[in-house]
Protein backbone atom coordinates (compact mmCIF):
# COMPACT_ATOMS: atom_id res chain seq x y z
CA UNK A 1 0.00 0.00 0.00
CA UNK A 2 1.29 3.44 -0.91
CA UNK A 3 -0.58 6.72 -0.96
CA UNK A 4 0.10 10.46 -0.81
CA UNK A 5 -2.23 12.27 1.59
CA UNK A 6 -3.02 15.86 2.46
CA UNK A 7 -1.62 16.06 5.99
CA UNK A 8 -4.37 18.14 7.62
CA UNK A 9 -7.11 16.08 5.98
CA UNK A 10 -5.55 12.82 7.13
CA UNK A 11 -5.02 14.23 10.63
CA UNK A 12 -8.68 15.22 10.91
CA UNK A 13 -9.79 11.81 9.67
CA UNK A 14 -7.51 9.95 12.09
CA UNK A 15 -8.69 12.06 15.03
CA UNK A 16 -12.32 11.51 14.08
CA UNK A 17 -11.93 7.75 13.61
CA UNK A 18 -9.94 7.41 16.84
CA UNK A 19 -13.06 8.41 18.83
CA UNK A 20 -14.24 4.83 18.27
CA UNK A 21 -11.19 3.45 20.07
CA UNK A 22 -11.65 2.83 23.77
CA UNK A 23 -9.18 3.72 26.51
CA UNK A 24 -9.87 0.46 28.35
CA UNK A 25 -7.83 -2.69 27.84
CA UNK A 26 -8.69 -4.29 24.53
CA UNK A 27 -7.06 -6.58 22.04
CA UNK A 28 -3.79 -4.94 20.94
CA UNK A 29 -4.93 -4.95 17.31
CA UNK A 30 -7.81 -2.62 18.21
CA UNK A 31 -5.39 0.13 19.18
CA UNK A 32 -4.73 0.54 15.46
CA UNK A 33 -6.56 2.16 12.59
CA UNK A 34 -7.06 -0.02 9.54
CA UNK A 35 -6.48 1.73 6.22
CA UNK A 36 -7.93 0.21 3.05
CA UNK A 37 -6.73 1.87 -0.14
CA UNK A 38 -8.20 1.06 -3.56
CA UNK A 39 -7.73 2.73 -6.93
CA UNK A 40 -9.18 6.13 -5.99
CA UNK A 41 -9.89 6.38 -2.28
CA UNK A 42 -8.79 5.50 1.26
CA UNK A 43 -11.09 4.19 3.98
CA UNK A 44 -10.07 4.35 7.66
CA UNK A 45 -11.65 1.92 10.10
CA UNK A 46 -11.63 1.90 13.90
CA UNK A 47 -13.57 -0.11 16.47
CA UNK A 48 -13.68 -1.23 20.09
CA UNK A 49 -16.14 -4.04 19.14
CA UNK A 50 -19.06 -2.02 20.61
CA UNK A 51 -18.64 1.03 18.35
CA UNK A 52 -17.05 1.25 14.93
CA UNK A 53 -16.58 3.64 12.03
CA UNK A 54 -15.69 3.45 8.35
CA UNK A 55 -14.48 6.89 7.26
CA UNK A 56 -13.48 8.09 3.82
CA UNK A 57 -10.29 10.17 3.71
CA UNK A 58 -10.39 13.09 1.30
CA UNK A 59 -7.44 14.45 -0.71
CA UNK A 60 -5.68 11.14 -1.38
CA UNK A 61 -3.48 10.13 -4.35
CA UNK A 62 -3.16 6.35 -4.66
CA UNK A 63 0.13 4.94 -5.94
CA UNK A 64 -0.41 1.36 -4.82
CA UNK A 65 -3.69 -0.12 -3.51
CA UNK A 66 -3.65 -2.32 -0.44
CA UNK A 67 -4.40 -2.31 3.28
CA UNK A 68 -2.47 -1.80 6.48
CA UNK A 69 -2.76 -1.34 10.23
CA UNK A 70 -1.54 2.03 11.52
CA UNK A 71 -0.68 2.70 15.20
CA UNK A 72 -3.26 5.35 16.09
CA UNK A 73 -1.49 7.42 18.75
CA UNK A 74 1.83 7.65 16.94
CA UNK A 75 0.23 8.36 13.59
CA UNK A 76 -1.77 11.27 15.02
CA UNK A 77 1.38 12.62 16.71
CA UNK A 78 3.32 12.47 13.42
CA UNK A 79 0.57 14.25 11.52
CA UNK A 80 0.16 16.90 14.21
CA UNK A 81 3.87 17.72 14.49
CA UNK A 82 4.80 17.59 10.80
CA UNK A 83 4.88 20.83 8.81
CA UNK A 84 4.53 19.22 5.38
CA UNK A 85 1.42 19.89 3.32
CA UNK A 86 1.51 16.34 1.96
CA UNK A 87 2.88 13.11 3.41
CA UNK A 88 3.49 9.72 1.85
CA UNK A 89 2.15 6.71 3.72
CA UNK A 90 3.52 3.34 2.68
CA UNK A 91 2.99 -0.04 4.31
CA UNK A 92 4.45 -3.51 3.94
CA UNK A 93 3.57 -6.64 5.97
CA UNK A 94 6.38 -5.74 8.38
CA UNK A 95 6.33 -1.95 8.70
CA UNK A 96 4.46 1.30 8.10
CA UNK A 97 6.39 4.33 6.78
CA UNK A 98 5.34 7.98 6.84
CA UNK A 99 7.60 10.44 5.04
CA UNK A 100 7.67 14.11 4.15
CA UNK A 101 10.25 16.39 2.53
CA UNK A 102 12.71 16.28 5.42
CA UNK A 103 11.49 13.52 7.72
CA UNK A 104 10.66 9.83 7.71
CA UNK A 105 9.04 7.67 10.36
CA UNK A 106 8.97 3.89 10.56
CA UNK A 107 6.50 1.97 12.74
CA UNK A 108 6.12 -1.79 13.21
CA UNK A 109 3.57 -3.43 10.95
CA UNK A 110 0.79 -5.85 11.84
CA UNK A 111 -1.35 -8.23 9.85
CA UNK A 112 -4.43 -6.27 8.67
CA UNK A 113 -6.45 -9.47 8.38
CA UNK A 114 -6.44 -9.68 12.20
CA UNK A 115 -8.60 -6.54 12.37
CA UNK A 116 -12.32 -7.32 12.79
CA UNK A 117 -14.55 -6.58 9.83
CA UNK A 118 -17.07 -3.76 10.14
CA UNK A 119 -20.52 -3.83 8.55
CA UNK A 120 -21.40 -1.73 5.55
CA UNK A 121 -24.70 0.07 5.03
CA UNK A 122 -26.77 -2.01 2.60
CA UNK A 123 -30.15 -1.54 4.26
CA UNK A 124 -33.39 -1.24 2.30
CA UNK A 125 -35.33 -0.21 5.41
CA UNK A 126 -34.17 2.99 7.09
CA UNK A 127 -35.12 6.51 8.13
CA UNK A 128 -33.57 9.62 6.66
CA UNK A 129 -33.01 12.99 8.37
CA UNK A 130 -31.09 16.10 7.42
CA UNK A 131 -27.75 16.51 9.16
CA UNK A 132 -28.75 19.90 10.58
CA UNK A 133 -31.90 18.53 12.18
CA UNK A 134 -30.15 15.42 13.47
CA UNK A 135 -27.28 17.42 14.97
CA UNK A 136 -29.76 19.64 16.80
CA UNK A 137 -31.63 16.60 18.13
CA UNK A 138 -28.43 15.07 19.45
CA UNK A 139 -27.21 18.28 21.12
CA UNK A 140 -30.54 18.86 22.84
CA UNK A 141 -30.73 15.37 24.39
CA UNK A 142 -27.42 13.62 25.09
CA UNK A 143 -26.49 15.91 28.00
CA UNK A 144 -29.53 14.59 29.91
CA UNK A 145 -28.46 10.93 29.74
CA UNK A 146 -27.17 9.30 32.92
CA UNK A 147 -23.50 8.58 33.50
CA UNK A 148 -22.67 4.90 33.95
CA UNK A 149 -21.66 5.32 37.60
CA UNK A 150 -24.86 7.16 38.58
CA UNK A 151 -27.51 5.21 36.67
CA UNK A 152 -30.05 2.99 38.40
CA UNK A 153 -31.19 1.78 34.99
CA UNK A 154 -28.49 0.84 32.49
CA UNK A 155 -30.64 1.95 29.56
CA UNK A 156 -30.61 5.56 30.75
CA UNK A 157 -26.91 5.81 29.85
CA UNK A 158 -28.02 6.26 26.24
CA UNK A 159 -30.73 8.01 24.24
CA UNK A 160 -33.99 6.34 23.28
CA UNK A 161 -34.70 6.52 19.55
CA UNK A 162 -38.27 6.22 18.28
CA UNK A 163 -38.53 6.22 14.49
CA UNK A 164 -42.08 5.78 13.27
CA UNK A 165 -43.65 6.83 9.98
CA UNK A 166 -42.37 10.33 9.22
CA UNK A 167 -41.28 11.33 12.71
CA UNK A 168 -38.15 10.83 14.81
CA UNK A 169 -38.18 11.17 18.62
CA UNK A 170 -35.13 11.23 20.90
CA UNK A 171 -35.49 10.94 24.69
CA UNK A 172 -32.82 11.06 27.42
CA UNK A 173 -33.11 11.05 31.21
CA UNK A 174 -30.92 10.61 34.26
CA UNK A 175 -33.81 10.56 36.74
CA UNK A 176 -33.55 14.25 37.70
CA UNK A 177 -34.30 15.71 34.27
CA UNK A 178 -35.66 14.51 30.94
CA UNK A 179 -35.11 15.90 27.44
CA UNK A 180 -37.35 14.97 24.51
CA UNK A 181 -37.31 16.25 20.95
CA UNK A 182 -39.41 15.33 17.92
CA UNK A 183 -38.58 16.23 14.32
CA UNK A 184 -39.72 15.21 10.83
CA UNK A 185 -38.00 12.22 9.24
CA UNK A 186 -38.60 10.17 6.09
CA UNK A 187 -39.20 6.42 6.36
CA UNK A 188 -38.00 4.12 3.60
CA UNK A 189 -39.09 0.52 3.09
CA UNK A 190 -41.41 0.54 6.10
CA UNK A 191 -38.60 1.07 8.62
CA UNK A 192 -40.04 1.49 12.15
CA UNK A 193 -39.07 0.98 15.80
CA UNK A 194 -42.69 0.52 16.92
CA UNK A 195 -42.88 -1.97 19.78
CA UNK A 196 -39.15 -1.60 20.49
CA UNK A 197 -37.12 0.61 22.81
CA UNK A 198 -33.75 1.00 21.05
CA UNK A 199 -31.28 2.99 23.13
CA UNK A 200 -28.20 4.34 21.36
CA UNK A 201 -25.05 4.93 23.47
CA UNK A 202 -24.00 8.53 24.07
CA UNK A 203 -20.54 7.78 22.68
CA UNK A 204 -22.00 6.65 19.36
CA UNK A 205 -24.21 9.73 19.15
CA UNK A 206 -21.28 12.03 19.90
CA UNK A 207 -19.27 10.38 17.13
CA UNK A 208 -22.20 10.79 14.74
CA UNK A 209 -22.55 14.47 15.69
CA UNK A 210 -18.90 15.10 14.87
CA UNK A 211 -19.57 13.78 11.35
CA UNK A 212 -22.54 16.09 10.73
CA UNK A 213 -20.77 19.03 9.09
CA UNK A 214 -23.10 19.79 6.16
CA UNK A 215 -26.57 20.83 7.40
CA UNK A 216 -28.40 19.83 4.21
CA UNK A 217 -26.80 16.40 3.84
CA UNK A 218 -29.26 13.54 4.28
CA UNK A 219 -28.32 10.92 6.90
CA UNK A 220 -29.56 7.33 6.81
CA UNK A 221 -30.41 5.55 10.07
CA UNK A 222 -31.19 1.83 10.29
CA UNK A 223 -31.98 0.09 13.57
CA UNK A 224 -31.58 -3.66 13.93
CA UNK A 225 -32.55 -5.74 17.00
CA UNK A 226 -29.21 -5.15 18.78
CA UNK A 227 -27.42 -2.49 16.75
CA UNK A 228 -27.72 0.74 14.82
CA UNK A 229 -26.14 1.77 11.52
CA UNK A 230 -25.73 5.48 10.73
CA UNK A 231 -24.63 6.52 7.23
CA UNK A 232 -23.34 9.93 6.18
CA UNK A 233 -21.72 10.83 2.87
CA UNK A 234 -18.23 10.16 4.27
CA UNK A 235 -18.81 7.75 7.13
CA UNK A 236 -20.65 4.66 8.24
CA UNK A 237 -20.95 4.38 12.02
CA UNK A 238 -21.92 1.14 13.70
CA UNK A 239 -22.87 0.72 17.36
CA UNK A 240 -24.28 -1.90 19.65
CA UNK A 241 -27.40 -0.75 21.49
CA UNK A 242 -27.52 -0.25 25.25
CA UNK A 243 -28.95 -3.25 27.05
CA UNK A 244 -31.99 -2.93 29.30
CA UNK A 245 -35.39 -1.33 28.98
CA UNK A 246 -35.81 2.41 28.89
CA UNK A 247 -38.20 3.89 31.52
CA UNK A 248 -41.78 4.71 30.54
CA UNK A 249 -40.99 8.33 29.95
CA UNK A 250 -44.46 9.49 28.92
CA UNK A 251 -45.87 8.98 32.39
CA UNK A 252 -43.47 11.53 33.91
CA UNK A 253 -44.30 14.34 31.49
CA UNK A 254 -46.16 16.85 33.71
CA UNK A 255 -49.79 17.59 32.85
CA UNK A 256 -52.04 20.57 33.61
CA UNK A 257 -49.37 22.99 34.78
CA UNK A 258 -51.21 26.23 35.48
CA UNK A 259 -48.29 28.68 35.61
CA UNK A 260 -46.66 29.60 32.30
CA UNK A 261 -43.74 32.04 32.12
CA UNK A 262 -42.08 33.01 28.82
CA UNK A 263 -38.30 33.45 28.66
CA UNK A 264 -35.57 34.11 26.15
CA UNK A 265 -32.77 31.55 26.50
CA UNK A 266 -29.77 33.92 26.57
CA UNK A 267 -30.86 36.30 29.36
CA UNK A 268 -32.26 33.42 31.40
CA UNK A 269 -28.99 31.49 31.11
CA UNK A 270 -27.01 34.58 32.20
CA UNK A 271 -29.17 35.03 35.30
CA UNK A 272 -28.92 31.35 36.31
CA UNK A 273 -25.16 31.35 35.85
CA UNK A 274 -24.77 34.46 37.99
CA UNK A 275 -26.88 33.04 40.80
CA UNK A 276 -25.05 29.69 40.64
CA UNK A 277 -21.72 31.32 41.45
CA UNK A 278 -22.52 31.14 45.17
CA UNK A 279 -23.57 27.50 45.28
CA UNK A 280 -21.18 24.96 46.75
CA UNK A 281 -20.87 21.17 46.98
CA UNK A 282 -23.21 20.99 49.97
CA UNK A 283 -25.84 23.40 48.67
CA UNK A 284 -26.30 22.85 44.95
CA UNK A 285 -29.49 24.85 44.71
CA UNK A 286 -30.84 28.15 43.52
CA UNK A 287 -34.17 29.43 44.83
CA UNK A 288 -36.31 30.75 41.95
CA UNK A 289 -38.99 33.13 43.24
CA UNK A 290 -41.63 34.06 40.67
CA UNK A 291 -43.55 37.24 41.46
CA UNK A 292 -45.40 39.86 39.45
CA UNK A 293 -43.12 41.09 36.67
CA UNK A 294 -39.99 39.80 38.42
CA UNK A 295 -37.99 36.61 38.89
CA UNK A 296 -35.52 36.55 41.79
CA UNK A 297 -32.75 33.95 41.89
CA UNK A 298 -30.93 33.39 45.18
CA UNK A 299 -28.22 31.01 46.32
CA UNK A 300 -26.43 30.54 49.61
CA UNK A 301 -23.30 28.50 50.26
CA UNK A 302 -22.01 27.89 53.77
CA UNK A 303 -18.52 28.86 52.70
CA UNK A 304 -19.03 30.63 49.38
CA UNK A 305 -21.48 33.37 50.35
CA UNK A 306 -24.77 34.60 48.87
CA UNK A 307 -26.08 35.68 45.48
CA UNK A 308 -29.19 37.69 44.59
CA UNK A 309 -30.10 38.15 40.92
CA UNK A 310 -33.25 39.74 39.51
CA UNK A 311 -34.67 39.72 36.01
CA UNK A 312 -37.94 41.05 34.56
CA UNK A 313 -40.51 38.48 33.43
CA UNK A 314 -43.93 38.54 31.83
CA UNK A 315 -45.84 37.10 34.79
CA UNK A 316 -48.86 38.38 36.71
CA UNK A 317 -49.74 35.42 38.94
CA UNK A 318 -49.26 34.62 42.59
CA UNK A 319 -45.82 34.33 44.14
CA UNK A 320 -44.11 30.93 43.90
CA UNK A 321 -40.68 29.83 45.18
CA UNK A 322 -39.13 26.66 43.75
CA UNK A 323 -35.62 25.21 44.15
CA UNK A 324 -33.55 23.85 41.26
CA UNK A 325 -30.05 22.52 40.88
CA UNK A 326 -28.75 25.21 38.48
CA UNK A 327 -26.62 22.71 36.56
CA UNK A 328 -29.72 21.07 35.13
CA UNK A 329 -30.96 24.37 33.74
CA UNK A 330 -27.56 25.53 32.50
CA UNK A 331 -26.97 22.26 30.63
CA UNK A 332 -30.18 22.74 28.68
CA UNK A 333 -30.03 26.50 28.13
CA UNK A 334 -26.52 26.49 26.70
CA UNK A 335 -27.49 24.18 23.80
CA UNK A 336 -30.07 26.74 22.65
CA UNK A 337 -29.41 29.83 20.57
CA UNK A 338 -29.45 32.95 22.83
CA UNK A 339 -32.53 34.37 21.11
CA UNK A 340 -34.56 31.16 21.45
CA UNK A 341 -38.06 31.72 22.86
CA UNK A 342 -39.17 29.23 25.51
CA UNK A 343 -41.86 28.78 28.13
CA UNK A 344 -41.46 27.39 31.65
CA UNK A 345 -44.57 25.70 33.00
CA UNK A 346 -45.00 25.20 36.76
CA UNK A 347 -47.57 24.01 39.29
CA UNK A 348 -46.00 24.27 42.74
CA UNK A 349 -42.69 23.86 44.61
CA UNK A 350 -42.79 20.04 44.48
CA UNK A 351 -44.05 19.26 40.99
CA UNK A 352 -41.52 18.86 38.14
CA UNK A 353 -41.32 21.87 35.86
CA UNK A 354 -41.66 21.64 32.10
CA UNK A 355 -39.82 23.83 29.63
CA UNK A 356 -41.13 23.98 26.08
CA UNK A 357 -39.26 25.25 23.05
CA UNK A 358 -41.68 25.49 20.17
CA UNK A 359 -43.84 22.42 19.66
CA UNK A 360 -40.98 19.94 19.25
CA UNK A 361 -38.74 20.19 22.34
CA UNK A 362 -39.65 19.49 25.96
CA UNK A 363 -37.41 19.49 29.01
CA UNK A 364 -38.54 18.25 32.43
CA UNK A 365 -36.61 19.20 35.56
CA UNK A 366 -37.31 17.87 39.05
CA UNK A 367 -37.20 20.52 41.83
CA UNK A 368 -35.21 20.10 45.02
CA UNK A 369 -37.42 19.66 48.09
CA UNK A 370 -36.63 18.87 51.74
CA UNK A 371 -32.90 18.95 51.25
CA UNK A 372 -31.72 16.50 48.64
CA UNK A 373 -34.90 15.55 46.75
CA UNK A 374 -35.82 11.92 46.27
CA UNK A 375 -38.11 12.47 43.29
CA UNK A 376 -37.06 10.87 40.05
CA UNK A 377 -37.98 11.34 36.42
CA UNK A 378 -37.47 7.65 35.92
Amino acid sequence: MKTVCHREGLLGACQLASAAITARDVKPVLRNLKAVVDSDRCILMATDLELGIRLEVRGVKVDEPGEALIPTTRMIAILRESADEELTVEATPDACFVSGQSNKFEMPGEDPSAFPDLPTFAEEKYHELSAGVLRDMIRRTIFAAASAEHSRYGATTGVLWELEDNQATFVATDGRRLAMIQEPATAHGGHSTKGQTPVVPVKAMSLLERNLTEPDEMIKIALRPNEVLMKTERAMIYSRLVEGRFPEYRRVLPQKLSIKVPFTAGPFLAAVRQAAIMTDDESKRVVFTFAKKKLTLQAHGNESGRSHVEMPIDYEGKSLAINFDPKYLIDMLRVLEPDTAMTMELADAKTPALIRVGSDYQYVIVPLVSGDAKESAE
